[in-house]
């Protein structure tokens, strides 16, 4: 069985907004935010999915769109933040975001970017005494294979978002295309709410893995505090790779928040350890992903 690859994802205050640990992505707080992924990568994460600097509209604009626009200097100062002090596979997150906007993002050298292949359709409200937090777009084929084409031009590794089923016959319309690399790299997401959600059950994981196109490798992301640790338990033990951080769930133990990121990244660290599964460093996770070696 491949090792382990884990994937830190430390922004969570769209997700969840009353984890006061998290800080919120603004340019003040870059240099903090930096220093926390670095603890998640020395903790054993092996990827970096970084937010950067950015606002999230707050309301659907005239294309139809409820996205986040994005501070280009920022996300370029957190990267050199956290690279300045760990090695590590930069993964740029927000695939929400207006291709047009994200392109300047690639410029900066990111190892990969997370594209969704299906509509954007989340609606984060775990605390009632928060207002809703929702994300609206759709992402049409001609869309993606923008992407696939610009990703190619600046030689940066697409992130396939799997949200649901569609988002898999997307996929395998681009690999017919030609338009995908031969190594591809989903992220099965979910308990995500929202209208692309897919149930947070072993079912609903087991349905979308057979469902993928053969040789893909395979992440899973868990949006549940009930369920997250039960689900990547399953995952690790059928030979899959984990995403884990604040955006996901900041939940040591159902109520009990974790106070670094980076106690997240422990706890599934052991938990791959109690199931036999060893952990990927950088250099083997960018062998398993199919990126250049650094």
């Amino acid at each position: 069985m491949e090792k382990l690859i884990i994937t830190a994802a430390y922004d969570s205050r769209v997700s969840y907004p009353a984890n006061h640990f998290c800080m919120p992505s603004t340019r003040e707080n870059v240099p903090l935010i930096a220093d926390e992924y670095v603890r998640c990568l020395n903790a054993g994460a092996a990827v970096a999915h970084l937010h950067g600097v950015r606002r999230l509209e707050d309301k659907i604009q005239e294309d139809g769109k409820k996205l986040s626009r994005l501070d280009v200097d920022g996300w370029w100062e957190m990267t050199e933040g956290i690279k300045e002090k760990a090695d590590c596979i930069i993964q740029y997150g927000i695939a929400g975001a207006r291709l047009d906007d994200r392109v300047p993002l690639m410029k900066l050298g990111p190892d990969m970017m997370a594209v969704a292949f299906n509509a954007h359709d989340e609606y984060f409200q775990p605390d009632k005494n928060y207002p809703p937090n929702a994300i609206y777009a759709l992402h049409p084929l001609d869309e993606l294979r923008d992407y696939a084409q610009a990703t190619r031009q600046h030689g940066v590794k697409m992130e396939l978002e799997t949200f649901h089923t569609g988002a898999l016959w997307n996929m395998r319309k681009l690999m017919e295309e030609g338009l995908l690399d031969e190594r591809i790299w989903t992220t099965l997401f979910i308990g995500w709410s929202g209208g692309s959600w897919t149930p947070c059950t072993e079912r609903g994981l087991l349905y979308l893995i057979d469902c993928l196109p053969e040789g893909v490798v395979w992440n899973v992301s868990c949006m549940d505090p009930l369920r997250h640790w039960n689900i990547l338990a399953m995952a690790i033990s059928m030979g899959g790779h984990v995403r884990v951080g604040y955006e996901d769930n900041p939940y040591l133990n159902p109520g009990e928040l974790a106070d670094s990121c980076a106690r997240l990244v422990d706890k599934v660290v052991a938990l791959a350890h109690m199931l036999g599964r060893e952990i990927a460093s950088p250099q083997e996770a960018r062998e398993i992903i199919g990126l250049k070696a650094a």
